[in-house]
């Protein structure tokens, strides 16, 4: 029997997941749900049994849904993931978890009380490169971790604005963030700095900060910084390097590079990051087998937790300690 998907979202980043489910045998899109409802359409028109609905609602009360996946604005969440929790179905969702930080504490408590099956989209863990990686760094003390995500500034109208986006370090760079925590472990500590350069002079009504550079402390004793910008023209890099007692490790999407004492190696993977997470996700649906999933929304919380501190700590000039639950709520009354 096939599994029946429904779809909240339209853009770019759904058509990816829809692509990488299109090559699956026995599972088929049924339904969509778009703040636009011509988009609702149109990508419903792209599969042969789909429907567009107005609202979630309509699309899960239509008939059953196996799973549902949710590719919206972070600041879009607002009862979708606590409708599918009360309905018990199973959903993938993008990252980042929202804006702020009420309501995904809130999911994730009832995600945990309802025992649900869930996925959280951050296909860098999928990437084989990553795997190679966390291999090499099974034997190693990891001392110094620097991160990037260096490019341009996406034109949405959502992402450019502060409170509908996070800013960069939620939306975008919250794929170093995780991989950090995966390779490297728990961050105890946050210090960040922010600024506003040049990008909000140049794309009207942008009120995220156009560069900035994060230091974390790690539970291990490691200290990493993640630094930030998309004020470029073009795209520089992404990705991560590690230092270690044994030499460097430069990690990027596609290829690893390990630097030892007189010796370089390189070596190029092709990623197939997507269809591993969404192969990951059905498996999980067809036999309850959750082994596959990388990140469900518990763990994701906590990458989430690690980008509104060094939002929270920018706007405060303050270190934040995890520890310390006080700056959580002060958080919440900023947003």
């Amino acid at each position: 029997m096939s599994l029946r998907i429904g779809f909240v979202g339209t853009g770019g980043i759904s058509r990816a997941h829809q692509d990488q489910l299109s090559r699956m045998n026995d599972v088929e899109v049924t339904g969509f749900v778009s703040g636009n409802f011509d988009n609702a359409v149109q990508a419903a028109g792209r599969w042969p049994n789909a429907k567009a609905y107005a609202h979630v609602t309509d699309m899960l009360d239509a008939g059953p849904l196996d799973a549902v996946y949710i590719c919206v604005p972070p600041d879009a969440h607002e009862g979708l993931e606590e409708l599918l929790v009360d309905r018990r179905i199973p959903f993938l969702v993008e990252k980042p978890l929202a804006a702020s930080w009420d309501l995904p504490a809130r999911i994730a408590a009832k995600v945990e009380a309802a025992g649900l099956l869930t996925s959280v989209a951050y296909h860098w863990r999928y990437l084989d490169s990553v795997a190679a990686a966390r291999s090499e760094l099974a034997n190693t003390a990891i001392g110094l971790v620097n991160g990037y995500w260096m490019g341009t500034m996406p034109r949405a109208e959502w992402w450019i604005n502060y409170d509908r986006s996070g800013g960069q370090f939620v939306e975008q760079t919250t794929h170093i963030v995780d991989l950090l925590r995966d390779l490297c472990g728990e961050v105890t500590e946050v210090y960040a700095a922010y600024s506003q350069r040049v990008m909000h002079e140049r794309v009207p009504r942008t009120t995220v900060y156009d560069v900035g550079s994060v230091t974390f402390k790690l539970a291990s004793g490691a200290v990493a910084t993640v630094s930030n910008t998309c004020l470029l023209p073009h795209y520089h890099k992404t990705g991560l390097d590690v230092y270690t007692d044994k030499g460097v490790i430069e990690l990027r999407d596609s290829s690893m590079t390990v630097l030892e004492e007189g010796r370089k190696t390189e070596l190029r993977y092709d990623g197939q990051a997507f269809r591993k997470e969404n192969e990951a996700f059905i498996h999980a649906l067809r036999t309850g087998d959750r082994s596959l999933i990388r990140s469900d929304y518990a763990d994701a919380l906590k990458t989430f937790e690690l980008t509104l501190a060094a939002n929270w700590s920018a706007r405060t000039g303050k270190p934040v300690r995890l520890e310390e639950k006080g700056w959580r709520e002060d958080a919440q009354e900023e947003s």
